[in-house]
């Protein structure tokens, strides 16, 4: 069968070659996936990853194969499911715990949005506590991420301030749920609309150092990404001082530990099939163009999610 692998002379660092077709495990079903989803993770990690491994954490498709120890979904159901590795391809093995059935209104490019993007903005969102009424901050907010959790926390009663680097994607996170949203390169003038119950951090940098600061008493900066730097100068006086404010280093494969994806995934698409979120795809192309698509991801060119459809 084809698949993706890291190959570090093609556009991406990526290309589709051919692979065995997996042998799962008891506990896993095999997949004919039908669309995947990129994520900037997976574009960085291809980069340095060994020639020849497969990728990809996001799918969605038709079982062609049920487990065999009769657990998860039947024969010819469509799912959606999340793999720590080998996504992009034709077939997958998956464990039944990462999948979560798909009702006829939820098609396979809004699934293969949900597993990495919308989890992660989901647990995210849910480290925080009492955020009704409150202000939330999402940095980054036109990103995948970004653009579920302005969502996920106006449904749950935030008052949501979106922040971006671009003025042209202001109207994106406004219609993603933002009632707010500022453009700041280093997220200084965001001090405006807080100080913040929950902070949704993907930036990094000095975005980080000086949004932290902006954290409400009892507030939590969930920090998840670093898109612009990994190294942050903290003041340390003024951050113990914000009254039990508090930082959570985040990284989804651990949050898994604690809920199978499978779980969370259902609760992604049930608010998918109500229409009470949406998937924001602005890119749609076939897989075989995968190294372009990316490329573009690589260098900021795609807000929301990009899917691809495999042929």
């Amino acid at each position: 069968m084809k698949a993706v692998v890291v190959d570090h002379s093609a556009p991406g660092h990526i290309a589709i070659k051919e692979v065995p077709f997996p042998s799962p495990a008891p506990s896993e079903a095999i997949i004919k996936v039908t669309a995947t989803s990129l994520n900037l993770g997976e574009v960085r990690y291809a980069r340095s990853m060994e020639e020849g491994q497969q990728i990809g954490w996001d799918l969605a498709g038709i079982v062609e194969q049920s487990a065999a120890d009769g657990s998860g979904p039947p024969a010819g159901a469509r799912v959606v499911g999340f793999l720590r590795s080998g996504a992009w391809t034709e077939f997958a093995a998956v464990p039944t715990h990462a999948l979560a059935e798909l009702p006829e209104n939820v098609s396979f490019a809004q699934a293969a949005t949900l597993p990495v993007a919308g989890l992660t903005a989901l647990y995210v969102l849910e480290k925080g506590k009492g955020l009704l009424g409150r202000p939330i901050l999402v940095t980054g907010a036109n990103g995948g991420v970004g653009l579920f959790a302005c969502q996920l926390g106006k449904l749950m009663g935030a008052k949501v301030v979106g922040l971006i680097r671009r003025e042209q994607y202001a109207e994106l996170v406004r219609s993603a749920g933002a009632e707010t949203v500022v453009v700041s390169e280093d997220g200084s003038t965001a001090r405006e609309y807080g100080p913040y119950r929950l902070i949704a951090e993907s930036v990094g940098g000095a975005v980080l150092t000086n949004v932290i600061k902006q954290l409400a008493p009892d507030g939590i900066c969930v920090s998840f990404g670093a898109s612009a730097e990994t190294e942050v100068t903290l003041d340390i006086r003024t951050f113990y001082a914000t009254q039990r404010a508090s930082i959570y280093g985040f990284l989804l494969f651990y949050e898994l530990g604690l809920e199978p994806a499978g779980v969370g995934l259902a609760r992604l698409v049930q608010l998918v099939s109500e229409g009470k979120l949406k998937t924001f795809v602005t890119v749609e192309d076939s897989w075989e163009r995968i190294g372009q698509v990316a490329l573009d991801l690589w260098e900021r060119r795609i807000p929301g999610k990009a899917v691809l459809h495999i042929d």
